[in-house]
């Protein structure tokens, strides 16, 4: 039945017998001389409606009005309501006002009795009949108006998950490349560290690749990703690095998947991958009143090689702001402060899927 509907032939023919069904089950009989009368009064009206609504929906909206042809479309439309209101009276006078004269009340047969001239310029005629021929017309269009609207809705939906899906799949390579390496060196020396990496490496891949497909995600899970990062790049840098984390996490909060974490990768590759000294990161997270508030600081290297106003347009903050505008369209801030001995980003966002 579904695949039945969505031909357009069949929808059509649903509603026109929709509107036949209409006219003869509200039309009342007193007006009519018997059911004959009523099915040819009620074709004779729907055939204007059906010749309008096609040539309004598929020739003269698509083809002037979609066009902005204003002017001709207006003189065409009026043409084509004075053809078939001519169509219509002639039909009413010819055959209907013969035939079933009997029927009409005397203000009626009085008006039947005029000539076809005198009833084609009674204003009040054309327009009354113009709205009838018009209104089935008007309801397809707007029918196709709200189809229309709800196809770019899910086109929209269909490119915004698109994108998110991209943005997400945009894992930094670099990380991984580098922990396998670490991972290959402890494994040389026989560390007793060579367990854990393997193990942790292998719970981020598991929420990386397989546990956050959701727009939103726990946030304790997030944590515990952060947790298990943080341990690996301790491993990697050593002493070269102090971390600090502060955290407040209800666990019923929900954020974004991997949204904290490219500012903490940003962190490290600004801040510690070209320090000879100790770097410094400090990170906090706290959820109050439905409102997550996360801040990481982190030192920049004693001689920085790399472009600070390169830095601000580095690819993985890029990504971060167009996950932000597609998950928290207006409402999110995020504040970054380039400052000569610190890089801060302090990011509000809801604490629960809205």
């Amino acid at each position: 039945m579904k695949a039945l509907f969505n031909s357009r032939i069949i929808r059509h023919l649903f509603f026109w017998l929709s509107v036949f069904a209409y006219f003869i089950i509200t039309s009342n009989m007193v007006f009519f001389k018997d059911y004959q009368h009523l099915m040819e009064s009620t074709i004779t009206l729907m055939v204007p409606q059906i010749i309008l609504a096609y040539l309004l929906l598929d020739l003269l909206i698509p083809k002037l009005l979609n066009r902005k042809k204003y002017v001709l479309f207006t003189v065409v439309l009026l043409i084509i309501f004075i053809a078939i209101f001519i169509g219509y009276a002639a039909i009413r006078k010819y055959y209907f006002d013969v035939v079933y004269i009997e029927t009409y009340n005397d203000l009626a047969k009085s008006y039947a009795q005029s000539s076809l001239g005198a009833q084609l310029l009674d204003p009040s005629y054309f327009f009354s009949k113009t709205v009838k021929f018009l209104t089935p017309a008007a309801l397809l269009f707007t029918y196709r108006l709200y189809k229309n609207q709800q196809d770019v809705l899910q086109l929209r939906e269909q490119k915004r998950l698109a994108e998110l899906s991209a943005l997400k799949n945009q894992l930094n390579p670099h990380f991984l490349f580098n922990t396998l390496n670490n991972l290959y060196a402890l494994a040389l020396e026989r560390s007793d560290k060579t367990p854990e990496v393997i193990e942790r490496l292998s719970e981020m891949l598991d929420y990386m690749l397989y546990r956050c497909k959701d727009n939103y995600v726990s946030l304790e899970k997030e944590v515990a990703l952060i947790e298990n990062y943080l341990a690996l790049e301790k491993i990697r840098y050593g002493k070269r690095v102090h971390i600090t984390f502060k955290k407040s996490n209800p666990t019923n909060a929900k954020i974004a998947p991997l949204i904290l974490l490219t500012f903490i990768e940003n962190a490290f590759k600004h801040g510690v991958t070209q320090e000879l000294d100790e770097a410094e990161i400090d990170i906090s997270l706290d959820v109050t009143d439905e409102t997550l508030t996360f801040s990481i600081i982190n030192t920049k290297p004693t001689v920085n090689i790399d472009n600070p106003t390169q830095r601000d347009e580095a690819v993985g903050l890029v990504n971060i702001t167009m996950q932000l505008n597609l998950l928290y369209p207006n409402r999110y801030k995020l504040n970054i402060d380039n400052l000569p001995n610190t890089y801060k980003v302090q990011l509000n966002i809801p604490a629960y899927a809205l």
